[in-house]
C-alpha cells in the first residue's frame, strides 16, 4: 500500500515537491482507517506483556526497570509542574512534565499499581490548566502535546469522561491548534525544530485520532511534506551538522514521530529509508572516544547519560553493536554514576532486548561528508586506553554551529587530551539582546569566547574570525591502518588572511599523531596562532619545542616538529567578556608563528601517548601533503 510514497520520500533532492498533498492525503486516510487500538503509541498491549517477560527473564533489564520506578516512585511526592516561564521559554517545565508523565505511566503499564497512573493523571489535569503552552516558542508546545499524548493513551482507560474530554481537547487547542495559527515557522526548517514540533503534533494527533480523524489526517501529511526536510541534514553518510548532544534532541523526536507511525498505523511512511536517515543510525557509535564521551563539536554538550534513540536504532536496523559505545553509560546509569532522568529514558526498555551489545565489526577510520564533514581515526573498539581522533570541517554557518574548522579531540590511555570548550546555555545571552541566532559575520555569536575559533583547536589568523560563509572540506582520506589520515581544506575560512590554509591528522601505525599545516600568507603579514585546549597541565618544557602534558599521573608528550623557531606557552582561556563562562578547569597550549608577505609555511606537531614514550625519538620525515 505504501510502497510509492516510501519511494516518492526517499528520493534525495526534492521530495516535498513531487509528492502532493493529495497523494499523502490518500495514504494517510488509508492508514487511517487501520488505526490500531488504544494503547497505540510507542507499546501496544503486545509490547507490554513481551516488554514485563523481559524484565522477568534478563537481570540487567530488571534493573533498568528498577531504577524507572525509583525515578517515578520519587515523582509522587513532588507538587505538580507550574507554568514558569523563563525568558521566552517554557520549556523545562514542558520537558519535567514529558519526563513525569512517562515515568510514571511506564511503571503503571509494568506494575498495574494505579497510584502511578493516577499521580500521571494530577499531572496532566494541572497541565491542561495553563492559560498557554507557550506558542511562541514553539518546541515548549511540542513536548507538553507529548507529555500528553502518551498520558492519554496509555492511561485512557482510567480517565473519567471529563477528563478524557479534557485531555483530548487541550491537546487539539493549545498542542496541534496554534501550529495552525501562526506558530509553524517550523514545518520545513532542516533542523531540530522540525523534527521535535512534527513529532509533538503527530504525537498529539494519533493519541486523539478516533475522534478528531481530519485532523489527525492534516497532521501527519504535513508531517509528511515537512519531515524530510530535517532528515535531508544527515545526508549523505548519517552525520547531523548540530553535533552529537543535538544529534540526541533532534533524532529521538524523528524516531518518536515514525515509531508511532509503526505502532499506530503499522508503516514508517518510508522514513527510515530516506536517505542519510539509517546512515545515521550509527553516527553517535563513532563519534564516542574510549572514555564514554563523544565529539563536542558545534553547540554540543559533554555525554552523561544513555540514549534510547540509539538502542532503537539497533533494534530496528538489527545491528545491536550499534548500541556498544552507549551501553557503557546504560551501564554507569544502572551503578549509580549516572544520571537516568533523560525525560525518555524509560523508552530503552522498550527497545533493547537485555543483552549486553557485541563489540563493534566496522572500520576504525571513517569519514562523513555533509554540512560539516567529520573524519574518525581509531586504534581500536574495545581498548578502554585506545587513541581516538575526530576532526571537524565544515562551516561555522551550520545550525548551531562555530568558528570550529580544523578543530580535533584527542583521547589516549583513558584520558581526553584535546578538547572542545563546547556550547553553553542561551538563556542570560538572549536576556542581554545578542544575537545569537544571526549567522552573519558581524553576529553578537562570535564575540562569545566559546563560539570563536580562538578557543578552539585550529588557527587564528591576526586574532581574527574565521570566515562564517567559508567551508572546510575533506581533501583526501585513508583508512589503510599502516597509513590513516585526513587532509582538509580550510583555505575558505581563512580568506583575506591566508591564501592557502590545508591542515592533514596522520594516526601513525604505532599510536603518535601528527598534525601538519601548510599555509600561505595573503598579500598582508600574518600573525598565526596554533591552539590545543586541554585539561591536562604543562609541565617546564625540555625545550621550546618541546612539552609535556600531564592529568592523573598520564603523560601526552608534545614536540613541534616545525617551524624549530617557535616556543610552546599556555594562551589564556579566562573570560574576554562580561557574559563569557570561566573555564577554570582548562587551559589552551600552542605557539605563535610569524608569517611576512606572502610567505608559506609548514607547521607539524607530534603528540606522543605516554604509553608510546619508547618511540618518542624516532621523529616521522615530514613531507608534503600531497605526497601523503
Amino acid at each position: 500500500m505504501f510502497n510509492r510514497v516510501a519511494a516518492l520520500l526517499a528520493l534525495f533532492f526534492i521530495p516535498c515537491l513531487l509528492v502532493s498533498a493529495s497523494e499523502f492525503d490518500s495514504q494517510v486516510r488509508s492508514a487511517l482507517e487501520e488505526i490500531a487500538p488504544h494503547p497505540r503509541l510507542l507499546m501496544s498491549e503486545a509490547d507490554e506483556q513481551r516488554v514485563r517477560d523481559e524484565i522477568q527473564n534478563h537481570p540487567t533489564k530488571e534493573s533498568l526497570f528498577t531504577l524507572i520506578q525509583k525515578h517515578a516512585d520519587e515523582i509522587l511526592d513532588l507538587e505538580p509542574v507550574e507554568r514558569k516561564v523563563t525568558g521566552k521559554r517554557l520549556l523545562s517545565v514542558s520537558r519535567e512534565a514529558l519526563r513525569r508523565i512517562l515515568n510514571l505511566s511506564m511503571t503503571y503499564r509494568m506494575t498495574r499499581n494505579t497510584a502511578y497512573a493516577q499521580r500521571a493523571i494530577v499531572e496532566m489535569e494541572t497541565i491542561i490548566q495553563f492559560s498557554d503552552w507557550n506558542p511562541s516558542h514553539f518546541l515548549d508546545v511540542a513536548e507538553m502535546t507529548a507529555a500528553l499524548a502518551i498520558g492519554y493513551d496509555w492511561l485512557l482507560p482510567l480517565l473519567t469522561p471529563e477528563q478524557e474530554t479534557e485531555i483530548r481537547n487541550a491537546i487539539r487547542d493549545k498542542g496541534i491548534g496554534p501550529s495552525y495559527n501562526g506558530h509553524d515557522g517550523w514545518v520545513f526548517r532542516n533542523n531540530n525544530w522540525n523534527q521535535v514540533c512534527h513529532a509533538g503534533m503527530v504525537m498529539g494527533a494519533l493519541a486523539i485520532a478516533d475522534e478528531e480523524n481530519e485532523l489527525a489526517l492534516k497532521v501527519i501529511t504535513r508531517a509528511l511534506e515537512g519531515l524530510p526536510s530535517a532528515i535531508k541534514s544527515y545526508q549523505p553518510d548519517g552525520i547531523y551538522p548540530e553535533g552529537p548532544s543535538y544529534w540526541d534532541y533532534g533524532t529521538t523526536f524523528n524516531i518518536l514521530a515514525i515509531a508511532v507511525f509503526e505502532s499506530s498505523l503499522h508503516t514508517d511512511f518510508g522514513l527510515v529509508d530516506f536517505p542519510g536517515f539509517r546512515e545515521t543510525g550509527s553516527f553517535p557509535l563513532y563519534m564516542t572516544g574510549p572514555t564514554g564521551d563523544h565529539f563536542t563539536f558545534s553547540d554540543c554538550g559533554s555525554r552523561n547519560s544513555a540514549w534510547p534513540a540509539v538502542y532503537w536504532f539497533a533494534k530496528r536496523l538489527e545491528e545491536p553493536a550499534l548500541a556498544y559505545a552507549d551501553h557503557f553509560w546504560l551501564e554507569k546509569t544502572l551503578a549509580g554514576k549516572s544520571s537516568g532522568k533523560n525525560r525518555v529514558f524509560p523508552l530503552i526498555l522498550l527497545w533493547w532486548d537485555g543483552q549486553r551489545p557485541a563489540v563493534p565489526e566496522r572500520p576504525l577510520h571513517w569519514k562523513g561528508e555533509g554540512i560539516n564533514p567529520i573524519a574518525v581515526h581509531r586504534s581500536s573498539w574495545s581498548d578502554p586506553g585506545a587513541v581516538f581522533l575526530a576532526i571537524k570541517a565544515g562551516t561555522p554557518a551550520a545550525n548551531h554551529g562555530h568558528m570550529d574548522i580544523g578543530s580535533f579531540v584527542l583521547e589516549a590511555d583513558g584520558k581526553r587530551w584535546a578538547l572542545d570548550p563546547m556550547g553553553r546555555g542561551y538563556g542570560d545571552l538572549e536576556a542581554r539582546g545578542l544575537t545569537l541566532w544571526n549567522m552573519k559575520q558581524e553576529s553578537d555569536r562570535w564575540r562569545i569566547y566559546r563560539y570563536h575559533n580562538s578557543s578552539h583547536n585550529t588557527l587564528t589568523i591576526n586574532n581574527e574570525a574565521q570566515l562564517v560563509k567559508g567551508k572546510g572540506s575533506i581533501l583526501r582520506f585513508s583508512e589503510d591502518p599502516k597509513n590513516a589520515f585526513t587532509i582538509i581544506d580550510m583555505t575558505e575560512v581563512y580568506a583575506g588572511q591566508l591564501s592557502k590554509a590545508l591542515r592533514g591528522f596522520r594516526l601513525l601505525p604505532d599510536g603518535r599523531v601528527l598534525i601538519q599545516d601548510e599555509v600561505c600568507a595573503a598579500l598582508e603579514p600574518a600573525e598565526l596562532c596554533w591552539a590545543m585546549t586541554t585539561p591536562a597541565t604543562m609541565s617546564d618544557a625540555s625545550s621550546n619545542t618541546a612539552a609535556v602534558l600531564e592529568q592523573d599521573n598520564e603523560r601526552l608528550f608534545m614536540d613541534v616538529l616545525s617551524p624549530s623557531t617557535t616556543s610552546i606557552q599556555y594562551f589564556s582561556t579566562e573570560p574576554k567578556e562580561e557574559w563569557d563562562l570561566e573555564t577554570p578547569n582548562i587551559r589552551q597550549v600552542g605557539f605563535q608563528h610569524s608569517l611576512s608577505q606572502v610567505q608559506e609555511e609548514r607547521l607539524a606537531v607530534l603528540l606522543t601517548p605516554g604509553s608510546c614514550e619508547a618511540v618518542r625519538a624516532d621523529t616521522p620525515a615530514l613531507i608534503p601533503l600531497e605526497a601523503w
